[in-house]
């Protein structure tokens, strides 16, 4: 049998069909051979052997195309692979890359009632949009209207509302450029409303790491992946989210480096990677032989335990340093460059093991072995994502992480420190670049300064703060710099009432998403080039832009292929045309030179945004260049004392009362965020159908169900006042799973509905995708 399958070049006519589910065992290694034959059967589907050939060739090279999909750095000094790009980055470029198109004869053809009941799979498998569509009040059908004309009325709306009710939302794949103008855009026009997708995956991680060590960012680089010697990997699946990860998890290992992952599900990237761009690897996976080994220990950890695990490995450190002083915690730097032990080392000084194990559902012992390991380590990295940063104690068990760091000195050093791995492309430059609803005055005066302008003081709306001004009826106009927003946040039905009775939508995209279909009263929908398109129509000539990794290092990203549309603008294209439109051409702000010539952008960053001097040609060198980091390069900390901070939590976790499970959303491997790019979650088995439940067969016998059998999900959750409230999900097929007890698993977005609003992260406000209580109702 061929490892590449059928090659289907036109737009799906079907819809998913959840009676086609099919179910088989979840594979136990990640890659190889049958993910670049999916990877290249996906690229020509949608663009053709020479635009897909054309596209990944740059991808992740110097000089070329940042993918645009995750986040995952390359290397600085050494040589990149023939292929630096994974099968979900080449899924990426493929959607992007598409010569399938939604022209003004679609949408004449699919009226709105039509598509309210397609999926995210069958909408965004369309193709990109050509050319700008508006949507009027009591229209069935967008229409096309000429840039000009949009622009216009977007003005229209704005000068007919106030600031405070106006929201610009930002998708983490926009370029720095991008995001410099547009937060500008907003504050220029006096509003801080700017919620991003970080508000919904990493808001917990900044909210945990600024007060404890003085930065929202990790403290490692590529690097240190070769000089650490134990690797945590916790809550994380790398092998469909990262895949690029494995290859410095895998070269670590050889090296000599221990691999620990921690997670509720046994993912196939946890437990071993076949690399199909080594000899080895390749003749692995022809063979089907399982790949190398990543995790030399995997401790299937219960949803919402890591706080009670982390505190008991902080526990067994200093038992180890009573037993022999000096062996195991780094005194002279917690001397030195840190505060608030005492109180730390009293807090962690007894553990209740009952209790640990009940809510991390890890056996005692297995816990020590892990801490022995890092006992006997010189230099530990953590690395998270999702899986620790959206449940209500997920800042309580960052902090706890950042703790463990600590004593054993793993900060600015080589082969240790913290490793939040960031998602989308470029979240964590849109962050940098002043993307937030609660900027510091540090930049308001900065940009008042470069500008000439007065930015608002007040803070604005975060994702979670959005969901609810859209339900109060507090937002007039919303503007969305990429991302689907309706998909993207919790309590899916609230949020679609209220952005539909919202008076204006705007959503620059490349191709149709649900937040499309669930418009404003009027609604625009603004065609934008993507990352692999070329952007020539410049007084200048060609024009790139910059992105930042989830290691700081920032680099260049230049499209090379030919737009689908003549029609299509870039994103600083589009900012300029409605901070003109609003704001007029005789704004303080030049925004036309800006959207021309891209280095006037990045000239008026090295001017606002410290660390990026002398932007313009450090963008321009080999590789780029890496932002300061304190803690990473001098151990010095941006706190008000100047050490890095210990901290004590109460220990909470996640426990369901009987009859019910903790649920938790996740990613598809034939998924990224809200864009689907096919239907086969082949390394978990599940294939053309979406609408699953993974329950552990234990659980399910204890329930009285069965494997495959069909139910309503119902969510529990008690607000503040006491007030429980219910959610339901309808037609779930329930499937055996090894997940871990008590737990279930479900996609992301489908279950979102589960998961109400005030159901957030402490302090960060990030939504409870981690931390739902659902019992299942048979059908």
């Amino acid at each position: 049998m061929s490892l590449i399958p059928r090659i289907r070049r036109s737009a799906p006519v079907d819809d998913i069909d959840e009676a086609e589910l099919r179910v088989t065992e979840p594979e136990t290694s990640a890659a190889g051979p049958k993910a670049v034959a999916v990877a290249l059967q996906r690229g020509i589907s949608q663009a053709g052997v020479l635009r897909t050939a054309r596209a990944l060739a740059r991808v992740n090279h110097r000089g070329g195309t940042d993918c645009p999909g995750c986040a995952w750095p390359e290397s600085i000094t050494g040589p990149r692979k023939p292929a630096e790009f994974c099968e979900n980055g080449a899924k990426a470029v493929a959607e992007e890359s598409t010569t399938r198109t939604v022209t003004p004869a679609w949408w004449a053809e699919h009226p709105i009632s039509v598509l309210r009941d397609k999926t995210e799979y069958w909408l965004g498998n369309q193709g990109r949009i050509t050319e700008p569509v508006v949507l009027r009040p009591g229209d069935d059908h967008y229409s096309p209207i000429s840039w000009r004309a949009a622009f216009a009325l977007i003005a229209e709306h704005v000068h007919a509302t106030t600031p405070d009710r106006c929201v610009f939302y930002t998708s983490g794949r926009t370029a720095n450029e991008t995001a410099f103008m547009y937060q500008l855009l907003a504050r220029s026009l006096g509003t801080n409303n700017l919620p991003d997708c970080s508000n919904m995956c990493h808001e917990s991680s900044g909210s945990a790491m600024v007060p404890t060590i003085g930065i929202g960012k990790g403290t490692v680089s590529l690097d240190d992946f070769d000089h650490a010697d134990v690797i945590l990997v916790v809550g994380q699946n790398p092998g469909t989210n990262h895949p690029r990860m494995l290859s410095a998890l895998g070269d670590a290992r050889r090296r000599g480096a221990r691999v620990v992952a921690v997670n509720p599900l046994p993912e196939a990237g946890l437990l071993h990677f076949t690399d199909p761009q080594s000899p080895a690897g390749l003749v692995a996976g022809l063979a089907d032989r399982p790949g190398e080994t990543i995790a030399d220990d995997f401790l299937q950890i219960r949803v919402g335990g890591d706080l009670a695990l982390f505190q008991a490995l902080g526990h067994l450190l200093l038992k180890a340093e009573e037993a022999a002083p000096g062996t195991v915690v780094d005194h002279e730097f917690l001397d030195t460059c840190t505060e608030g032990v005492q109180e730390y080392v009293a807090a962690r000084a007894e553990i209740d093991w009952d209790v640990t194990e009940r809510a991390t559902g890890l056996p005692r012992d297995q816990i020590e072995r892990l801490a022995t390991t890092l006992v006997h380590s010189k230099g530990t990295i953590i690395c998270w994502a999702l899986g620790l940063t959206q449940q209500p104690h997920s800042v309580d068990t960052l902090r706890e992480i950042v703790n463990v760091l600590l004593l054993q000195g793993n900060v600015g050093k080589p082969g240790a420190g913290a490793c939040p791995v960031r998602g989308h492309s470029n979240v964590q430059g849109d962050r940098t670049m002043g993307i937030w609803e609660k900027p510091g005055e540090w930049l308001l005066r900065g940009l008042d300064d470069e500008f000439g302008i007065r930015s608002p003081r007040a803070h604005g709306h975060d994702s979670t703060e959005t969901l609810a001004a859209f339900e109060r009826g507090e937002v007039d106009v919303f503007v969305s710099m990429g991302g689907n927003f309706a998909k993207a946040c919790s309590d899916t039905d609230a949020l679609e009432a209220g952005m539909q009775r919202t008076g204006l939508t705007v959503h620059v995209s490349t191709k149709p998403n649900r937040s499309h279909v669930v418009h404003g009263q009027t609604s625009l929908i603004l065609p934008t080039l993507g990352r692999t398109d070329r952007d020539d129509r410049h007084p200048g000539g060609a024009q790139f832009v910059s992105v930042e990794d989830s290691m700081s290092v920032i680099r260049s990203s230049q499209g090379r292929l030919e737009p689908v549309s003549d029609q299509l603008l870039s994103e600083p294209q589009i900012v300029a045309g409605m901070a003109e439109a609003i704001l007029g051409h005789d704004h303080a702000v030049d925004w036309r030179a800006m959207a021309e010539d891209y280095d006037v952008i990045r000239d008026h960053i090295s001017r606002v945004i410290p660390g990026f001097e002398d932007y313009n040609r450090r963008v321009r060198q080999k590789s780029g260049f890496v932002l300061p980091n304190p803690p990473r390069d001098t151990r010095s900390f941006a706190t008000p004392s100047g050490r890095a901070h210990f901290t004590v939590s109460p220990l909470e976790w996640l426990e369901a009362p009987p009859g019910h499970l903790i649920l938790q959303t996740l990613r598809s491997h034939d998924q990224y965020n809200t864009t689907f790019y096919g239907l086969d979650d082949r390394y978990r088995g599940i294939s053309e159908g979406r609408r699953v439940i993974l329950v552990h067969p234990d659980d399910l016998r204890e329930l009285g169900l069965e494997d495959r059998q069909l139910v309503d999900v119902v969510s529990v959750f008690a607000s503040a006042d006491g007030e429980v409230s219910e959610r339901r999900a309808e037609e779930f097929r329930l499937v055996a799973y090894p997940t871990a007890r008590g737990c279930c698993a479900a996609y992301f977005p489908e279950a979102n509905n589960l998961v109400h609003r005030e159901n957030v992260a402490r302090e960060s406000n990030t939504p409870g995708f981690k931390a739902v209580t659902v019992r299942f109702e048979p059908r």
